[in-house]
């Protein structure tokens, strides 16, 4: 990942006076979408780049430790090699950007992509995922066990109770102490943004979080009604260009949560470009939270490859 965000004092005046324009977010988000996209060995290009970003993800109730393994492999050998010698990229070490799991599940994740020889961080959801409906100390220590087994990205939630009542005070407080529980673990903020009620408090969180030390701020848990949407991702990328242009820190975004095909992660990956620029569509600065989205990518891929599309049995399943 990318260099720290060590956070500034809490900007009450700053978070306060901002207003998003919601008619012309949506605008912006619609133009994006109708106009961007890529063809033939650029679109493979691009896909492969959304494959590197691509934090592959687990959190279900029925994880077992072998679910986990199947993921790791996965994580290391995430397209199949005739694709990639097909395009000429077998031997660019492609995998995917981290593999995502619950705390409980961080040992055996680290173990597996360990005995696969695979340098792919292990990031874990924590401090109450996803309600975060839980007392502080209780998900403070949780933070603190899931970098202890080994996670070095750590995928936090805020309290939409306190962001839906204007506490920003009481949400910036919440965020720095576990931002100092994490240590040397990277911190992605998750803002929940179905659950804030507004696009003006999707960008008033995105604000304090920042200030508050996150070194990504996430869209969505991917269990709220409504995860991960352009209008949304508009907002919280300029948020992010707002908070470096006025503090010189970078802050990395994703989006997590009902982005399955292919044609979504370019689309993404065009709005990083256009509102943030280059270095936001490499995975020190982008991650793309999904479990069922790989699988769509790797189709394309052998679209682009044999022509036509594979049948299921053909592809590996992530």
């Amino acid at each position: 990942m990318a260099c720290r965000n060590p956070g500034i004092e809490l900007d009450l005046g700053w978070v306060q006076s901002t207003r998003v324009n919601q008619p012309a977010t949506f605008r912006r988000a619609q133009y994006l979408s109708a106009t961007r996209t890529v063809k033939k060995k650029w679109q493979a290009s691009w896909l492969l780049r959304a494959v590197t970003c691509i934090d592959l993800t687990t959190l279900s109730g029925d994880d077992t430790p072998a679910n986990v393994q199947r993921l790791c492999y996965k994580a290391y050998h995430p397209v199949r090699d005739d694709l990639l010698k097909a395009v000429n990229m077998h031997d660019k070490g492609i995998t995917t950007g981290a593999v995502c799991v619950y705390p409980a599940r961080v040992k055996e994740a680290v173990k597996y992509l360990k005995q696969a020889g695979a340098n792919i961080p292990v990031a874990s959801v924590a401090t109450g995922f996803p309600s975060g409906q839980y007392p502080l100390s209780t998900r403070l220590q949780e933070v603190r066990d899931a970098v202890l087994q080994g996670a070095s990205e750590i995928d936090i939630v805020i309290s939409r109770t306190q962001a839906l009542s204007g506490d920003w005070q009481g949400v910036y407080d919440e965020v720095k102490a576990f931002r100092e529980a994490c240590g040397e673990a990277h911190m992605k903020t998750i803002l929940a943004t179905g659950e804030l009620g507004s696009l003006t408090n999707v960008y008033k969180a995105s604000l304090v979080a920042m200030m508050a030390g996150s070194d990504f701020i996430k869209t969505s848990t991917g269990k709220e009604g409504v995860n991960a949407i352009l209008p949304v991702g508009v907002v919280m990328c300029r948020a992010i260009r707002d908070y470096h242009q006025r503090t010189g820190y970078k802050v990395g975004f994703k989006p997590a949560g009902g982005i399955r095909s292919a044609k979504d992660a370019c689309t993404w990956l065009a709005l990083m470009k256009e509102e943030l620029g280059d270095e936001w569509t490499h995975n020190s600065m982008f991650r793309i939270g999904a479990s069922g989205l790989l699988t769509d990518i790797e189709r394309q891929l052998y679209h682009h490859v044999y022509g036509r599309y594979a049948a299921a049995h053909q592809l590996p399943m992530s």
